[in-house]
């Protein structure tokens, strides 16, 4: 599966860094592609090892909001 996620509060490389780091760690997350511009997340996954509840916090817990 691929998701969008809108992420608010991205601003600069650390951030980038930070979300791609937290959800790579995440089993099932194949590809993670950050646009700081846009404030979104393209997140390939596998949706019988991670939900997209698990995605969402996983990013939530570096002190980003997504929409």
């Amino acid at each position: 599966m691929t998701i969008t996620l809108y992420v608010q509060g991205m601003t600069c490389g650390h951030c980038q860094m930070a979300v791609t780091n937290a959800l790579q760690e995440l089993d099932g997350v194949k590809r993670v592609e950050v646009h700081l511009q846009e404030g979104m997340v393209d997140v390939d996954y596998d949706e019988t090892k991670v939900s997209v509840d698990k995605l969402k916090e996983a990013i939530e817990e570096q002190g980003y909001e997504v929409k």
